[in-house]
């Protein structure tokens, strides 16, 4: 919530952000412009954008121009070739490492924070699909769609055949309705519980009749649709499915829902209220739901740089386990990417296989003791190396000196501090630091410390 001490009106929350003396653009707020809205950067890409500010900082994240690191010249077609070769063999594992592949050395992390983002909104799993092709073809669809304005990713997701399969349409029937995919078309995609009734449910799925796969593509089989009339949201016609998701991104709650599943997902939770999340929904009813645009705005606000946002936010396992990768540069040789989209698993966040309809729930849900302990286990798994297809452990010695630091250990102590966290070297933090490393550590022991820290799992 805002801070009462200082009453400003809802829209405010959104101005652009102006460093000052209480929140200087710094080391801090760098690493967490990356850390929450991508997957880390590399020690030169933070220090270049400490130097420019922060306008040109996030115009660069939201182009997808943001690393000048680890890109191969040749990405997409290596992509490609491993999307391939994983449906081929129907391998799920190689085609989730696909994914965390173009996670770590993509040119653009801000669109796979995105695709991930769809990806737990219309949450869809292979368990049930079993299609990879399917499943692939989904994930370039949530990746092309990304900015787009909702409504163009709504109706492209909607016909999506692993969607389609998922919610059950192909036995939504004239005569015999399903309700799977109108529920939670309804529910989860678009209004959010309490902004439609139960009839609208059974109306919606009349609506959808008829929309089924053949051949692996979206069709819509006319002889099995209900043509006659329906009443959705007060309104009565002899709707069609087409005719459903215009009545849906019409419905003011639309921009609600859609406001609110930006801010989860780049706000900390209480950093923004009701009133400011309502001036932002407004904002997107005015701009036909315009996904860029509005995350351009929130990233640019002063509310995404305020104290109260700054690691205030779970980092998903998937953003915490492919970020520490990307922070330590380790692109040559690189971990397997199989490997890091098995220990994101064992984390809880299993690519391609979300829980349930309702994606994975995140924030606190993220951090038990289970996943906590698993979490110190892959920095120390990641910096040893073996474990993670790496024929070297990580040279946090080397690392430091290539970026002109490492001189001694108080100095490893603070480059890793900032590279990790942004964080300042206090001596609070040396007391902590040194007390968990004893008289004589090996500078990988204290990187993996480092990412064992609580704050190392806040974004």
């Amino acid at each position: 919530m805002a801070d009462a001490r200082q009453p400003q009106k809802p829209g405010a929350a959104w101005e652009p952000y102006t460093p000052t003396a209480a929140e200087p653009w710094d080391l801090r707020r760098v690493v967490h412009l990356h850390r929450r809205a991508g997957f880390a950067a590399t020690w030169g890409e933070v220090q270049r954008d400490l130097k420019d500010g922060p306008e040109k900082s996030v115009g660069r994240l939201l182009a997808g121009q943001s690393r000048i690191e680890g890109v191969p010249k040749d990405f997409e077609d290596r992509a490609g070739r491993l999307a391939h070769a994983a449906v081929a063999a129907r391998a799920p594992g190689r085609l989730k490492g696909w994914w965390v592949y173009r996670m770590l050395f993509g040119p653009d992390p801000f669109g796979e924070r995105l695709t991930l983002l769809w990806h737990n909104h219309f949450a869809t799993s292979n368990l049930k699909v079993n299609d990879l092709a399917a499943m692939r073809r989904q994930n370039e669809l949530f990746r092309e769609h990304a900015r787009a304005e909702f409504g163009d990713l709504l109706r492209a997701v909607v016909k999506d055949p692993a969607l389609l399969v998922w919610l059950d349409a192909d036995v939504n029937r004239k005569g015999q309705p399903n309700e799977n995919l109108g529920r939670e078309l309804m529910e989860l995609f678009t209004l959010g519980v309490g902004n439609y009734t139960e009839p609208d449910v059974k109306e919606s799925a009349r609506c959808l009749t008829g929309w089924t796969v053949t051949d692996n593509q979206f069709h819509e089989d006319l002889a099995q649709h209900d043509d006659g009339d329906k009443v959705v949201l007060g309104r009565c016609g002899k709707w069609r499915g087409d005719d459903l998701l215009g009545l849906l991104l019409e419905q003011p709650a639309m921009a609600d829902r859609l406001a609110w599943r930006l801010c989860d997902a780049f706000l900390a939770p209480g950093a923004v209220g009701r009133e400011e999340m309502k001036a932002l929904a407004a904002d997107l009813r005015e701009h036909r739901l315009d996904v860029g645009r509005t995350v351009g705005t929130l990233l640019r606000s002063r509310t995404f740089f305020a104290e109260q946002n700054v690691g205030g936010r779970i980092l998903g396992p998937t953003e915490y386990v492919v970020g520490a990768a990307r922070a330590l540069e380790l692109f040559d040789p690189s971990p397997s990417t199989l490997a890091l989209a098995d220990w994101a698993a064992r984390l809880g966040q299993d690519l391609f296989y979300p829980p349930n309809v309702f994606g994975w729930p995140g924030g606190r849900a993220w951090i038990d003791p289970r996943t906590a302990a698993q979490r110190t286990r892959y920095a120390a798994a990641l910096v040893d190396g073996a474990a993670m297809g790496r024929s070297v452990a990580f040279d946090a010695a080397g690392l430091a000196r290539k970026h002109g630091r490492g001189k001694d250990r108080e100095d490893m102590l603070r480059f890793f501090l900032g590279l990790l966290l942004g964080r300042e070297y206090t001596p609070d933090w040396r007391e902590r630091l040194v007390a968990g490393l004893g008289p004589r550590p090996d500078p990988g022991q204290a990187v993996a410390l480092i990412l064992s820290t609580p704050e190392a799992q806040l974004g």
